[in-house]
């Protein structure tokens, strides 16, 4: 399957507009999210089987695979159950907004596919907090956790931010697993301000109150351009705010070592960068927040996630889970698989019983 996407799918689908692409993809998933005869198809031919050495347990929810989809895939709340047949042990959908929001003008989606990469500009485009609300009432999580991730509506003030994230809140956290806090998008004016700690601790007080005294874990995403005092900075937060964890890292506006013609990025304009130039910033930042809170505070890694190794890396540097996007793009639909396969595989060779036990022994 994985020879056949790589072959004759990404080549097809990478002729279309990248957003276009995504919309194709993707309307075959939302099909099967809303039938269970399509998803067990999908679980016989391309899921597999649980291994209990790669289960986790983190902020009190049992992940059957580390292995997740980061927010931006699932921006509706519609695949999340036919992602879970494909073997992810979460899905976050969203990001979504107290109020619905087209985002910004298209073309917002670029592939970079000689740095094994994307460029987006989305500008949080959802139907709104209502709308997810109902997706999410209709169809029941099928064996995967979900996660909701809340961002910040593009026509309201910064200082109004804590009422818009806990306007979402109030809606949508009778659905989720756990919500995530995004504060560190690119593509949304003024967002990236919200990560410095005396913006994101009212924010975390305020969605913590519309949960109404649901114990629905509570984290928070972060971008991999901080530096290095401020990760540490928010790592203190959420400590000292009792957290569930954090999401690291969000895209990056920088453009550093990429293959592609500059003038070719330049042409593409603003917006973050996700995939493989990721991947070691992401690690890094992964790497300081274990440092810094150790197994206090657990972190979802995110960001160059695309092989069983990459994942490896992030659990070692401290992740007790993985999220994958741009790597669902260009390894396919075979990716929860194949990853949580060779995660198997490298523990049987490096002698860990369980997945569990890798997490932050880079630093042992």
């Amino acid at each position: 399957m994985r020879t056949l996407y790589q072959r004759a799918v990404r080549p097809a689908m990478f002729t279309l507009d990248a957003e276009r692409a995504h919309e194709v993809a993707t309307r075959g998933l939302a099909l099967a999210h809303r039938s269970q005869t399509a998803r067990a198809a999908l679980r016989a031919t391309i899921g597999h089987r649980d291994d209990d050495a790669l289960a986790m347990e983190v902020f009190g929810l049992r992940f059957r695979s580390p292995v997740c989809v980061a927010a931006g895939f699932d921006k509706r709340a519609e695949l999340y159950n036919a992602l879970g047949a494909l073997g992810f042990g979460a899905v976050e959908v969203g990001t979504i907004t107290a109020h619905a929001q087209p985002g910004n003008e298209r073309p917002r989606l670029f592939r970079l596919a000689d740095d094994r990469a994307v460029i987006n500009r989305m500008g949080f485009n959802n139907p709104g907090a209502e709308a997810a609300e109902a997706a999410l009432r209709a169809h029941k999580p099928d064996g995967v956790v979900l996660g909701v991730n809340l961002g910040k509506s593009k026509v309201t003030a910064l200082e109004d931010a804590p009422d818009d994230y806990a306007a979402s809140a109030r809606r949508l956290g009778p659905y989720a697993d756990y919500m995530v806090i995004n504060v560190s998008s690119p593509n949304t004016p003024g967002l990236r301000a919200l990560q410095s700690v005396d913006a994101l601790r009212p924010i975390v007080r305020a969605v913590r109150g519309a949960l109404d005294g649901r114990a629905v874990p509570l984290l928070v995403k972060i971008a991999p351009d901080l530096a290095d005092e401020d990760v540490d900075a928010v790592a203190d937060l959420a400590w000292e705010e009792r957290l569930a964890g954090i999401v690291a890292t969000n895209t990056t506006l920088s453009r550093d070592a990429l293959r592609a013609p500059a003038e070719a990025v330049a042409a593409m304009g603003a917006g973050g960068l996700s995939g493989a130039p990721l991947r070691a910033r992401s690690t890094a930042v992964i790497a300081r927040l274990w440092r810094r809170a150790g197994a206090r505070v657990p972190i979802v890694g995110a960001g160059g996630v695309f092989t069983a190794d990459d994942a490896w890396e992030k659990l070692a540097a401290g992740a007790s889970l993985v999220q994958v996007y741009t790597g669902f793009i260009y390894e396919g639909p075979t990716i929860a698989r194949d990853i949580a396969r060779g995660l198997g595989a490298r523990l049987r060779r490096e002698g860990f019983a369980r997945l569990r036990d890798v997490v932050g022994s880079a630093h042992r």
